[in-house]
């Protein structure tokens, strides 16, 4: 029988879109005893977890969990549970992920409507409004922070657009939650869903989501159940409170890492954790221009601390730069997807991660490979 060598991966400073620096505190509660799915201790971690999350998401949505899976489960439940086939919904999209949630939902069954802009783009409230108003759909769900762009949708307004037309607003906080300002009560969101692995400084593995009182009532009106049983927010909300009924064997260990990541925001404080963000991001920004660098969203007000999109000079060849960071320095930065593959380097600085000796040693390892031949 063949034997394995001993588990050794390579260390590397992850500055890509995700998975981002995992902080010390968090690395030591994975190694914490196990403890089972309906463990009456493990019950009581959920409950904190809970509390928590709303402080992150800025609401006092009674529902407020985290879904087994990465981002795209919480994309997944949070679209499953509220649409049903024959829906109507406005999906605005102006990168990967808002051509996905548009995908998602139409596999789902839903009517999509899709209003497209160029990668890298925003949506006016205006632009918004238009298509509510022509669609007259169920919900209209957005990408808050483009991961695959780099930029930053603004919020303000829309929930009250929906609401106006009678329609949920959905919006996709990946990239955002613990990294940048979100407001779920004070924009209006009625559903919004995260990942673990990007600015909360965890492993990947859990999903956070909320949504409102006004959204949970029409998921009880539903007429068929949600689309996936894994992914059903009524029946993962059974598990996660009220009477903690067995749905499956959730991963304690993951729960005791975001527990311990959402504890470490809030004893920093959300402001002063989006003001480090923006910081650093600002200190990112001012130096790649200073080495001739264009950045892919030109306004700095709508760009994510958290994820620079930084544009791939035509003389270079973007993955030798990306293998020789890796295999020379130890840091991991992201390619390009759909329309930008190739043509533009994703970077992020999330979490733990976000940090002035970060910033100074990318920039340093930049500047030697790019004056490479």
């Amino acid at each position: 029988m063949k034997v394995f060598d001993e588990l050794n991966p390579p260390e590397r400073l992850l500055l890509g879109p995700g998975p981002s620096p995992v902080h010390p505190r968090v690395m030591r509660a994975l190694g914490a005893p196990v403890l089972g799915h309906l463990d009456p201790e493990l019950f009581r971690l959920l409950d904190d977890t809970r509390g928590l999350l709303r402080g992150a998401f800025r609401t006092t949505n009674e529902q407020a969990l985290a879904v087994s899976g990465t981002g795209m489960a919480g994309m997944e439940a949070v679209l499953g549970s509220l649409l049903e086939p024959g829906d109507r919904v406005v999906v605005c999209a102006a990168g990967f992920f808002g051509h996905r949630m548009a995908e998602l939902a139409g596999r789902m069954g839903a009517l999509v409507t899709k209003v497209e802009k160029e990668w890298g783009e925003v949506f006016t409230p205006e632009e918004v409004e238009a298509a509510v108003a022509a669609a007259k759909p169920k919900a209209v769900a957005i990408v808050h922070a483009e991961t695959s762009t780099g930029a930053l949708q603004p919020m303000d307004g829309l929930g009250e657009i929906a609401r106006r037309h009678g329609a949920l607003l959905i919006a996709d906080c990946v990239t955002s939650l613990g990294g940048v300002p979100v407001e779920i009560d004070g924009w209006g969101v009625d559903g919004a869903y995260s990942g673990s692995q990007k600015c909360l400084g965890c492993p990947s593995g859990m999903a956070p989501v909320t949504v409102s009182p006004r959204a949970r009532e029409v998921m009880a009106a539903r007429r068929r159940p949600a689309h996936a049983w894994y992914l059903d927010l009524e029946l993962l909300e059974r598990y996660w409170g009220g009477p903690h009924a067995y749905h499956h064997t959730i991963s304690s260990t993951l729960v005791y890492a975001l527990r311990e990541g959402l504890r470490l925001v809030a004893e920093e404080g959300l402001e002063a954790r989006w003001e480090r963000h923006r910081a650093n991001a600002e200190m990112l920004w001012d130096g790649l221009e200073a080495m001739g660098l264009v950045l892919h969203v030109p306004d700095p007000a709508r760009r994510i601390p958290s994820l620079t999109t930084v544009r791939v000079p035509d003389e270079v060849d973007e993955a030798q730069v990306r293998g020789r960071l890796r295999d020379e320095y130890g840091i991991e930065i992201g390619a390009g997807l759909g329309p930008l593959k190739g043509k533009v380097w994703r970077i992020g600085l999330m979490g733990h991660g976000s940090q002035k000796a970060n910033v100074i040693l990318l920039l340093a390892a930049l500047v030697d490979l790019l004056r490479r031949p």
